[in-house]
C-alpha cells in the first residue's frame, strides 16, 4: 500500500476508546478521558475512558464470575484450541486496520507494525492455541497401595499489564498462555498505546472467548494499574515495563494479597564483537540493526557494544556507513524503517541522556539531533558515541532510545566484566570464531538470552526474560505457563 493510501485510511479511522468490561464497550464509571494524540504528527486520535479503581472493580468482578462459572476454564482443551486460533485468524484478517492502530499510537514505522507487531502477535496466540491439547500432567512413582497426580491448574484471575514499545506484541505475550491455561484475563495498556489491545477485546470476543474471560481497561499506571495491582481478587500479576515500576508492582502484590508478580523489566544489553568476528559485516548490520530497531525502544536493544581494539576502526567505518539509512521518516511510508519516539516526555528523556553523553566526555560520532521539527511529531536522529566509559551514564542507564555506546576492549575477560557490571541482565551477545571462546563467554554473560554471531534472531519457541533487575519468570515458550498455572497434588490411596 502506498503512504497517500495508508495516510487516507489514517485520516477516515476512528478508534474506539471505551475500555471493555464484561463483553461490553463502556466509558470509565466515574466520567473520566483522556486525549490520545499520535507521536507522528500530533493529530488527535479521539478520546479514551480514564479508568481507575471502579472500573478496575467491575473488570475484576466479571473477570472472577466468568471463571467461577467455569466459562472458559471448564471448557474441553481443544474447543479452547479452536477458541484461540480463531482469534489468531482475524487478529490476521484485520491485520491493515491493527497495523494503522499501531502505528498512529506509538509510532513505529507501518510496515514493521505489519510484520513483526501483527504477525508476531497472531502467530503467538495461534502457538499457543495449538499447545493446549498437547501439555499432559503427570503421575509421580508411588507403591501399589496409592496413585499421585501432580496436574496444572489455571491461577485464577490474571491481571497483565504491558508497555508501549510493542503494545499488541507484548499483549499477546502475556494473554496467549494465560487464556490457553484456563484463566480469566484483565489488560491493562499503556496510556501512551491502548487502541490495538481494546480492538483485541473485540475481536477476541468474536472468537468466541466468553463474556468477561477477557477485558481490556486502559487509563494511567497510577491510577487503573496500581487498583490491579493491589486489588485482593486478583490471583496473579504479570508486567512488562520499567525496572522501577515493576518494583513498586512487586511492592503492591506483597502488601495486598500476595498475588503471584511476573515481572519483565529493563535491560542495558552488551553486545560483544571479538577481533575473530567470522563475518564483520554481518555483525554492523546486527549492532546497528538491533539498536535502531523501533527507535531503540526495546527493552533488549544492544546499547552497549564492546569492539575488540583491533577491528574497531574498521567496524565504526562500515557502521557508520549505513547511518543514512536509519534516517527518521514518514511512518506512514512502507519505505520507512524508523519513526517516531513515542511522546514528547520520552524525547526529552533521549535527549537529555544524548546531552549527557555530550557532558560525560564521549565522542558523538553521528546523530545526536532532533529532526522533522515541522510535522508536529516525535523524531531523533539515530545516534552513535564512540569512547564511551563504562561509568558514563549513558553507558549505565536505560535511555530506552536510538542512541548506541561504543566501547573498546584489549582483554575478552574485561569485556565481559564490563558487560556484567549492571543491575540489568536481559539479552547480551559474543561475536566469534572460535567455539570454546563462544561457549565460555555465553556461560560468563549473566544474562536470560545470549546471542552467538546473531542478534534477536530467536522466536516463540524459546523464553524471554532477565537476570537481576531485568525481571523474574519468563515469557513465550512452554515455560510461559508456569506463570499462569499452579501445580496440584493429589494422592489417592486405591488399596
Amino acid at each position: 500500500m502506498t503512504a497517500a493510501s495508508w495516510h487516507d485510511r489514517a485520516a477516515a479511522i476512528t478508534p474506539d476508546g471505551r475500555a471493555l468490561i464484561g463483553g461490553q464497550r463502556v466509558w470509565a464509571q466515574g466520567g473520566q478521558q483522556f486525549d490520545n494524540r499520535s507521536p507522528i504528527d500530533g493529530r488527535s486520535l479521539g478520546m479514551v475512558a480514564r479508568c481507575d479503581g471502579q472500573d478496575i472493580d467491575a473488570a475484576v468482578a466479571s473477570a472472577r464470575a466468568a471463571f467461577e462459572a467455569r466459562a472458559w476454564a471448564g471448557k474441553a482443551p481443544a474447543q479452547r484450541k479452536r477458541v484461540l486460533i480463531k482469534f489468531a485468524d482475524l487478529i490476521q484478517q484485520h491485520g491493515a486496520e491493527l497495523a494503522l492502530l499501531e502505528t498512529l499510537d506509538m509510532g513505529k514505522p507501518i510496515k514493521y507494525s505489519q510484520t513483526v507487531d501483527v504477525g508476531g502477535a497472531a502467530n503467538c496466540i495461534r502457538w499457543y492455541g495449538e499447545a493446549i491439547d498437547k501439555i499432559y500432567d503427570e503421575i509421580a512413582p508411588t507403591a501399589d497401595s496409592s496413585l499421585a497426580l501432580i496436574t496444572r491448574e489455571p491461577v485464577g484471575v490474571v491481571g497483565a499489564i504491558v508497555p508501549w514499545n510493542y503494545p499488541m506484541l507484548m499483549a499477546a505475550w502475556k494473554i496467549a498462555p494465560a487464556l490457553a491455561a484456563g484463566n480469566s484475563v484483565i489488560l491493562k495498556p499503556s496510556e501512551k498505546s491502548p487502541l490495538t489491545a481494546l480492538r483485541l477485546g473485540d475481536l477476541a470476543l468474536q472468537a468466541g472467548i466468553p463474556a468477561g474471560v477477557f477485558n481490556v481497561v486502559p487509563g494511567y499506571g497510577n491510577e487503573a494499574g496500581a487498583a490491579l495491582a493491589l486489588h485482593m481478587d486478583v490471583d496473579c500479576i504479570a508486567f512488562t515495563g520499567s525496572t522501577r515500576v515493576g518494583k513498586q508492582i512487586m511492592q503492591m502484590a506483597g502488601q495486598s494479597n500476595l498475588k503471584r508478580a511476573w515481572m519483565e523489566l529493563g535491560g542495558k544489553s552488551a553486545n560483544i564483537v571479538c577481533a575473530d568476528c567470522p563475518d564483520l559485516d554481518a555483525a554492523v548490520a546486527a549492532a546497528i540493526g538491533s539498536i535502531y530497531f523501533n527507535q531503540g525502544q526495546s527493552c533488549n536493544a544492544p546499547s552497549r557494544l564492546f569492539v575488540e581494539e583491533a577491528i574497531k576502526e574498521r567496524f565504526l567505518e562500515k557502521a557508520l556507513a549505513m547511518m543514512p539509512s536509519f534516517a527518521p521518516g514518514d511512518p506512514l511510508d512502507e519505505n520507512t524503517v524508523m519513526g517516531a519516539i513515542v511522546d514528547a516526555t520520552q524525547l526529552n528523556t533521549v535527549m537529555g541522556y544524548i546531552e549527557a553523553g555530550k557532558a560525560g566526555g564521549a565522542r558523538l560520532l553521528a546523530g545526536g539531533a532532533r529532526v522533522r521539527d515541522g510535522t508536529g511529531g516525535y523524531f531523533v536522529e539515530p545516534t552513535l558515541f564512540d569512547q564511551v566509559e563504562s561509568g558514563m551514564t549513558i553507558a549505565r542507564e536505560e535511555i530506552f532510545g536510538p542512541v548506541l555506546s561504543v566501547l573498546s576492549f584489549t582483554d575478552l575477560n574485561d569485556a565481559i566484566r564490563q558487560a556484567n557490571g549492571t543491575v540489568y541482565g536481559l539479552h547480551a551477545a559474543v561475536w566469534t570464531s572460535d567455539l570454546t571462546k563462544a561457549v565460555q563467554t555465553s556461560r560468563a554473560l549473566r544474562a536470560g538470552t545470549v546471542h552467538v554471531n546473531q542478534y534477536d534472531n530467536d522466536d516463540i519457541t524459546v523464553p524471554f526474560g532477565g537476570y537481576k533487575q531485568s525481571g523474574n519468570g519468563r515469557d513465550k515458550s512452554l515455560h510461559a505457563f508456569d506463570k499462569y498455572t499452579e501445580l496440584k497434588t493429589t494422592w489417592i490411596q486405591i488399596g
